[in-house]
């Protein structure tokens, strides 16, 4: 496969998945917001929603404050945000465009389709009649739209390089983004020895799962209340949570070795994966909290983009 095919596939599936945590986090940003002011004294939902998705920086450039209109317009139409949910489905599509023989019809469809309606919501946004309204229906969308192109990729895409690559892309985002999510809520979470603040730590880490789909997988796995370790347990080291680091780097490593296989050679980014998962296995949430939540976040994060560019190295360039 060329490298340039590999790298539009790649990133085609990273842009996609980015979206659908974009729209995630305004959703759980404005459950936050919603609250009453006894629950939500503090008022720091908008701005964990721009450290979480990695823009508070260039936000900050453009705006004094995080507000919450403000904050929504750059996170999903704002032209000069380049990861705005608008421009993650515009460059999704012009790279599914230029690998458009690679996708299965049903995969471009998704992308194409989502184009075309994003641009209806974008009109209703730049007309400024009702936007708010609009709102809940634009994020349900993106997560809708998410859901179409994942399963058109795994429904209908042969099990070779095409594939391959456009997995690790969304796996690579997805772990990145599970990540930022932990590394801004690190400092509510407690000590195990330690009790939980109260309604407000219950309402802030169930508007942190319902952002990563997790609410009922928590209950089923640990089948009591909210708990901040616990969580934090789920969304690292449990392997049956699909958005959880260790099952992200089980498929990373998984699709790696395929294509390793069919290469016929393994690389920097197979020794990377496999050195990253193997920390992941090994570790226990109480190591971790021992050693620091945070740094070993941070950690992670810096490790999972080193290996983006590996990849890169490696077989897209």
């Amino acid at each position: 496969m060329l490298s340039r095919t590999a790298d539009s596939l790649f990133w085609m599936a990273r842009y996609m998945e980015r979206a659908e945590f974009l729209a995630r986090t305004v959703e759980a940003a404005q459950r936050l917001s919603a609250l009453p002011t006894a629950y939500n004294e503090h008022g720091t939902e908008w701005e964990s929603a721009l450290e979480s998705s990695g823009v508070s920086d260039a936000y900050h450039l453009k705006y004094e404050n995080a507000e919450a209109d403000s904050v929504i317009d750059f996170l999903t139409f704002d032209a000069s945000n380049p990861s705005s949910i608008r421009n993650c489905i515009e460059s999704a599509r012009t790279n599914g465009r230029a690998v458009r023989t690679a996708l299965t019809a049903e995969m471009w469809d998704a992308i194409n389709g989502a184009w075309l309606e994003l641009k209806k919501f974008e009109d209703s946004h730049k007309s400024g009649s009702d936007w708010r309204e609009e709102v809940p229906r634009f994020l349900d969308f993106v997560k809708q739209t998410s859901l179409l192109f994942d399963g058109s990729m795994i429904r209908t895409m042969l099990r070779d390089p095409s594939f391959w690559f456009s997995r690790l892309g969304v796996f690579v985002e997805r772990a990145d983004n599970t990540a930022r999510i932990l590394d801004v809520k690190y400092h509510v979470l407690l000590p195990e020895t330690e009790s939980v603040g109260g309604s407000l730590d219950y309402f802030q880490w169930a508007a942190i799962l319902r952002a990563v789909s997790a609410l009922t997988a928590y209950h089923w796995i640990y089948r009591e209340s909210i708990k901040p370790w616990l969580i934090a347990d789920l969304l690292i080291l449990r392997s049956e949570m699909p958005r959880s680091l260790l099952s992200c780097y089980e498929n990373i490593v998984g699709c790696l070795d395929s294509l390793a296989k069919a290469y016929g050679r393994q690389g920097g980014a197979q020794r990377a994966a496999r050195k990253t998962m193997a920390q992941l296995e090994n570790a226990s949430i109480g190591g971790l909290f021992q050693s620091g939540l945070h740094e070993f976040i941070t950690t992670f994060i810096d490790d999972n983009n080193r290996l983006g560019v590996s990849i890169s190295e490696q077989y897209l360039v």
